[in-house]
């Protein structure tokens, strides 16, 4: 086989050729694995001929749709969509009916052969012209359809999407103010009253605590829906859905009927009190004992409720139903497949994902699934209940940090994809390429590169369905929040595509439509007045940098990572306005554990720096870089004497500790983000990227009780020092 044929598919499919690393040296995606990109993305490559015939196919299906299935434009854009015939038809006049998101009409008619002629393409001997045809009228933001009439008959449909030039900006923001806030893990929360695990009544109580000291924002990891019935599979980053939320967080005793006699018989027995205090003591969040305890109270408090008002007419009924409307196929996709994965772990199968589903219960699609749901309706309404709850309770979060007078308030997290077994992918199996998973070539904070485990979606199919996913997704993580932190925010230029079986250094890159995803995240960060972050670590062209932040979205600076070329630290000063600055994020070590190497030393107990010289040279760095520190420190007058000026002689105190946060706040970013285990002097990481089960990831809870942690003298005195570093910055 010639590479020429491949290569031409590669192009057209999009699949990165060479790249620059994380260390700005050149890089060359190898032929094999392209090749094994285009057997992810679905393609014979067998031989050549194949190939080539795969390649007619894909040129003639552009070339008979009328209309492309969506076009994106900016509002400052000329309005113009492409339209393609036969030759024989472009001297027919057309009617074109615009059809407004808010119900109002516009028609006009067009010949083609009188408008600009863009492309010429022949299939199979038949020759195709394509067009650009303006649209008479400017059109406001919103989601709009365009139809093609041939004597008032539809030939053809398309969604037309205008969008704003760049996202929501928060007037504060605009107004010049610097903010600063706290990033928290939610799980991680410990209080009086939670069932061992943080919950959005914990999170309430937090943003009014904070907003009190000055915060302005809460961020969260993100709160996606995981899995019930396999309580262990805990990342917040290898979620079931993406577009509903993870109902462990749900404070049960705020819910209606909580207080009944049949609840309360539940909950006061005298063996679930004693589990429940187990939940609350350990050190690490048992999501097992945790998933027992809430769902066995759930069910009782369903089951009231159920009786009180759902048999009925009533109030709670009626905006159930509307809860139940709203959510449509999606909501009630996740609540079945819910409800499917309790049943069989009840039944003793295998139930870790849709993948060893029973045959025909492995499509949302299939008969079989829409039967169990009828026959099991009350239980997928269970389901449906406790989705309607969990955004109850979060939006209750949302309207405290409101009150609070937090110019953004809560921050949400949207994770990057979800994992093989989701309820996402169960729904909509075209979409997702299951055959590879997203991670990251080699960079800094992963040597070997990583392999995340999350099927990415087909650039195409995702075009094809007009983009409404990535609606969905943005749409319903904007929901009760004041900003969207996007995970690994090159995914909307382009993802690292690991195939199955091969090591993540071995992936390749594939580029997905990222001017098009940028519009309608725009378009979406204006209709929820959310602004958005995105995480721009690791392997990231320079350009795309530019092309964020000419589009609103705000930078991810992290102080560790800030270095300049003499070894010494940016001062955060120098940082971008349009930046959310962190001294360090979930998948760093803390404060304390960087000073004091336990990162390192943890990871060589764990297997993952296995060379002693490499380790070695790593020990080497980080002695260097803290002497950095502290000479930027010092240099700019952030740290007094009792910090030492020497490495040698210098461990992390609580002045360091405090001096380095304080140092963040002068800093010019318009958003400073710092984590609450650093306020509270933890040493335990919450992740370390590249392990597994070999550390007790995503389950670390916080050291001290969130009703002691505003009332600490060293803790008020600290958000004070921050308050007034970022008022002073703002000037």
């Amino acid at each position: 086989m010639t590479n020429q044929v491949l290569q031409k598919l590669v192009e057209m499919r999009g699949v990165e050729t060479q790249y620059v690393d994380a260390w700005g040296n050149p890089a060359t995606i190898s032929e094999t694995s392209k090749a094994k990109l285009l057997q992810a993305l679905g393609y014979d490559i067998s031989n050549e001929s194949v190939i080539a015939e795969q390649l007619d196919t894909e040129i003639a299906t552009v070339w008979s749709q009328l209309l492309d299935p969506v076009c994106v434009q900016r509002t400052d854009d000329e309005k113009q969509i492409r339209l393609r015939l036969p030759l024989a038809s472009v001297n027919t006049e057309y009617t074109v009916n615009i059809d407004l998101e808010e119900g109002e009409s516009h028609t006009f008619t067009v010949i083609p052969v009188d408008q600009t002629l863009l492309n010429v393409g022949v299939v199979d001997d038949l020759e195709f012209h394509e067009y650009s045809i303006a649209l008479p009228q400017e059109l406001p933001c919103g989601y709009h359809g365009i139809s093609l009439c041939e004597e008032q008959t539809v030939i053809a449909e398309m969604r037309y999407i205008v969008a704003p030039g760049a996202c929501y900006q928060p007037e504060a923001i605009k107004a010049g103010k610097k903010l600063w806030g706290l990033s928290v893990q939610l799980y991680c929360l410990r209080s009086e009253n939670n069932w061992g695990i943080g919950d959005f009544s914990d999170l309430t109580q937090l943003v009014t605590k904070a907003g009190k000291q000055g915060a302005g924002f809460i961020g969260l990891n993100p709160i996606h829906a995981l899995y019930p019935s396999n309580p262990e599979a805990c990342s917040p980053y290898g979620p079931s859905s993406r577009r509903w939320l993870n109902f462990l967080y749900i404070d049960v005793t705020a819910l209606p009927e909580y207080n009944s006699a049949a609840v309360q018989a539940v909950v006061n027995a005298e063996d679930f009190q004693a589990r429940l205090e187990t939940a609350r003591s350990v050190e690490y969040v048992d999501y097992s004992l945790v998933t027992e305890l809430k769902m066995a109270a759930l069910n009782s408090l369903f089951d009231e409720y159920y009786n009180a008002y759902l048999k009925k007419n009533t109030k709670q009924n009626r905006e159930f139903k509307a809860f139940i409307k709203a959510g449509g196929e999606s909501l009630e996709m996740q609540a079945t497949y819910d409800a499917m994965q309790e049943y069989l772990q009840n039944d003793g199968k295998d139930a870790w994902g849709w993948p060893v589903f029973p045959e025909n219960w492995r499509d949302f699609h299939n008969e079989a699934v829409a039967k169990f749901a009828k026959k099991h309706k009350k239980r997928v309404q269970f389901y449906m209940f406790l989705q309607w709850q969990a955004a109850e309770q979060l939006e209750k979060a949302n309207q405290a940090a409101i009150a609070a007078g937090m110019p953004v308030g809560i921050y949400r997290d949207l994770a990057v994809g979800v994992s093989e077994g989701s309820a996402e992918i169960w729904g909509n199996k075209d979409l997702y390429c299951t055959a590879a998973s997203v991670g990251a070539p080699p960079d800094i904070l992963g040597p070997l590169g990583q392999n995340w485990g999350l099927p990415p979606m087909d650039p195409e199919i995702l075009y094809q369905q007009a983009y409404q996913p990535i609606i969905d997704l943005f749409t319903s993580n904007m929901q009760s929040s004041g900003a969207l932190r996007i995970d690994h925010a090159m995914g909307l230029l382009r993802l690292w595509w690991v195939c199955q079986g091969d090591h993540a250094k071995e992936g390749g890159y594939v580029y997905y439509p990222l001017e098009d995803l940028l519009g309608i995240l725009a378009l979406e960060s204006h209709r929820h007045q959310a602004m958005v972050i995105g995480e721009d670590l690791g392997t990231v062209p320079e350009e795309i940098r530019q092309v964020l932040a000419d589009n609103g979205v705000y930078s991810y600076r992290v102080f560790f990572f800030e270095k300049a070329e003499d070894g010494g630290f940016y001062s955060p000063a120098h940082y971008p306005q349009q930046s959310m600055s962190t001294l360090t994020t979930h998948d760093m070590p803390t404060l304390i554990g960087y000073w004091h190497c336990l990162d390192l030393e943890l990871g060589k107990q764990l297997g993952l720096y296995t060379d002693d010289d490499v380790l070695q040279t790593l020990y080497a760095s980080r002695h260097e870089d803290k002497q950095e520190i502290l000479n930027s420190l010092h240099g700019h007058g952030r740290a007094g004497d009792e910090v030492g000026r020497d490495v040698n002689i210098t461990g992390m105190s609580r002045e360091l500790n405090f001096a380095l946060q304080t140092h963040m706040a002068y800093g010019s970013s318009a958003l400073l983000s710092l984590q609450l285990e650093d306020w509270l002097q933890m040493d335990k990481p919450v992740n370390i990227p590249g392990t597994f089960m070999e550390y007790p990831n995503w389950r670390r809870k916080l050291s001290r009780n969130l009703e002691s942690i505003f009332a600490d003298e060293d803790i008020q005195s600290l958000a004070a020092g921050i308050d007034a570093g970022r008022q002073e910055a703002g000037r």
